[in-house]
């Protein structure tokens, strides 16, 4: 079956990308594994909590590595998918939107493969291994439905951060400099889905946690892995939730995305 034009296009622009940015092999290694270490610097941060407390919001500092774990793991396949779209406001600025307009393409994969930065799969790699150790550690009764639930976490949470990220970066169409109020959202929301939403106050947890599906990434999920009922008092059946939240989040970020372009009148320049 012969490949569609559009996929071939694409593909195109992903392989001249990945080619660019490997070109200076020592640069690229080094941005790897420095992005790698960043990554590696929020589960130290949890790590280094226990040092002063032996549990947090009622978890083990087993359970919370496991909580920060899958939560890193689905924040960081995002941002190697689609986190370079929060330079969305520079094509505006620029007027670069206008050349991606004209082609034949569809803008946000263009964005998206045009963009894309191989060096964040180190990121990708450290925060599945740290995963993998973090499950051996605890060692949970495995089940047909927890092998699945490991697998299609990360995966359902990375859906997730990845429309919070197309979502936040459409912003730009109507305020340029909408960087800050994007990151709040985004690395706002990773930074919140290390920890237990039970040590959130309540109003902003309703907020973060379920007005943007943030506690379906990594706190359910490890509920379920664990086998632990919820401090909170939600249901179990919420803990294997994640992918049916995932699928109203796409939808919801196209939606906006779609009004967003549309709304775009150039720079007039």
């Amino acid at each position: 079956m012969a490949e569609h034009p559009r996929a071939t296009a694409y593909r195109a622009l992903l392989v001249a990308q990945v080619r660019a940015q490997t070109q200076y092999r020592f640069s690229f290694w080094l941005d790897a594994v420095s992005s790698s270490v960043v990554s590696l610097l929020d589960i130290v941060a949890v790590l280094v909590l226990f040092r002063a407390t032996p549990a947090l919001g009622g978890f083990s500092v087993r359970q919370c590595l496991l909580i920060a774990s899958l939560g890193n793991v689905a924040f960081s396949l995002a941002d190697a998918v689609v986190g370079n779209i929060d330079t969305m406001r520079q094509y505006i600025r620029t007027g670069r939107l206008d050349s991606i307009l004209l082609r034949p393409m569809g803008v946000l994969p263009q964005l998206v493969f045009g963009d894309f930065a191989p060096r964040r799969l180190g990121r990708v790699l450290q925060s599945g291994l740290v995963l993998a150790g973090t499950l051996i550690w605890l060692d949970p009764q495995w089940t047909a439905g927890r092998v699945v639930l490991v697998v299609a976490a990360p995966l359902a949470g990375a859906v997730i951060f990845g429309s919070v990220f197309v979502a936040g970066s459409t912003v730009a169409f109507w305020f340029v400099e909408s960087g800050e109020f994007a990151n709040a959202f985004t690395y706002g929301g990773r930074d919140f889905t290390l920890y237990p939403i039970s040590i959130y106050p309540g109003w902003f947890r309703k907020i973060f946690a379920y007005g943007l599906g943030f506690a379906f990434v990594a706190y359910y999920p490890a509920l379920a892995l664990l086998g632990l009922p919820d401090p909170l008092g939600a249901p179990p059946a919420l803990a294997w939730c994640s992918p049916l939240i995932a699928l109203p989040a796409v939808l919801a970020a196209a939606l906006v995305w779609r009004v967003g372009v549309r709304h775009y009148r150039s720079t007039g320049s």
